[in-house]
């Protein structure tokens, strides 16, 4: 997907800060769309259908976090990126916003060349969301419209991130995936993770699929083994 494509909703009650991210992004050549509070947001992200949702998470009428709880609830929305811009830093606020579905955090204030680059890593998911919806792979088929599992006839719920993970090492089968490649198409560069995570994610995939799936390549990364 070229940039020019990318559609962009920025939704803060502050007129400045919403002039500080439209002028950046549109720089960098992506559309871009804004609202000032969240019932506003939510009539744009109809009209526009955006790749990407900003949202303030401190926002008179609708905060942040209702947005995002009723962005979710909407069956279009389902797999759309979110991410929260916020001047708040705090361990619960952020544990709140992952809970409603949101998939990233950046915190105010912040640099015009930090910013772009952090919508750049979330937008490289993009690459993951544009395969195939349905991946078969062996006996398992893989609904990325549903985040489902199917396997033996039984369907299986995975998180959110488990699901990303899975569905991009099925979707090439046999191919070895560095652990930075992980890192960067199912968490984003900028987002701090542990070097741990991916193989407790690998850990829980294999407790409810089976071992037999996922074969670890010692010190480059994992594959999947159909």
């Amino acid at each position: 997907m070229e940039l020019n494509d990318i559609k962009i909703l920025l939704v803060d009650d502050e007129t400045d800060v919403l002039d500080f991210m439209k002028y950046n992004l549109e720089k960098e050549g992506f559309w871009v769309y804004t609202a000032q509070n969240g019932a506003e947001g939510i009539q744009m992200a109809k009209k526009v259908n955006p790749h990407l949702i900003i949202l303030d998470l401190m926002m008179p009428k609708m905060d942040g976090i209702e947005t995002c709880r009723l962005l979710r609830s909407l069956p279009e929305f389902k797999s759309t990126l979110i991410t929260f811009l916020t001047a708040r830093d705090e361990d619960y606020s952020q544990i709140a916003g992952f809970e409603v579905g949101a998939d990233d955090y950046i915190t105010k204030p912040i640099k015009p060349r930090v910013f772009t680059s952090r919508i750049r890593a979330l937008l490289r998911r993009l690459e993951t969301e544009a395969q195939a919806e349905i991946i078969t792979a062996g006996d398992l088929q893989i609904d990325r419209e549903r985040y489902l599992v199917i396997k033996d006839k039984k369907e299986i719920s995975f998180p959110r991130k488990e699901f990303e993970l899975l569905s991009l090492l099925a979707s090439k089968p046999g191919r070895v995936f560095k652990r930075e490649e992980i890192l960067s198409k199912v968490w984003g560069n900028d987002t701090i993770v542990g070097d741990r995570t991916i193989d407790v994610h690998i850990r829980k995939l294999r407790e409810k699929l089976g071992d037999d799936y996922f074969k670890t390549i010692k010190g480059i990364g994992y594959k999947f083994d159909a």
